[in-house]
């Protein structure tokens, strides 16, 4: 994942702006303070990328780890999954026949 070409050193100062690990934390990282940190030590330097894309990777783990979860409750109760699955379809099944039928009559198809 690119972060800013000109950083090449931790030293150096790096562009925050259009800098795709930035933005995902802005978007996914709840202490925004941090962020904002963050930010300031690499605009002015000091800071490096793999500092910083770990600090992403933590962020997104905590994100996406209660929908791991979940996937692996769902994977053990498949006959529950199933069940939510067959109940779904025949709910959607009739309101797609009701809707057709109102369809057909709407333009004398019936």
């Amino acid at each position: 994942m690119y972060t800013d070409r000109g950083h090449i050193r931790a030293s150096d100062p790096g562009q925050v702006e259009d800098n795709v690990v930035f933005a995902y934390l802005r978007a996914f990282d709840p202490d925004t303070d941090g962020v904002a940190e963050l930010e300031r030590q690499y605009a002015h330097g000091g800071l490096g990328d793999v500092t910083v894309k770990r600090r992403l990777e933590d962020v997104l783990h905590q994100v996406v780890a209660p929908m791991r979860e979940r996937r692996a409750l769902y994977a053990r109760e498949m006959a529950f999954v199933r069940t939510v699955i067959r109940e779904g379809t025949q709910r959607a099944d009739a309101v797609t026949r009701d809707t057709l039928q109102r369809v057909r009559a709407a333009f004398s198809l019936a």
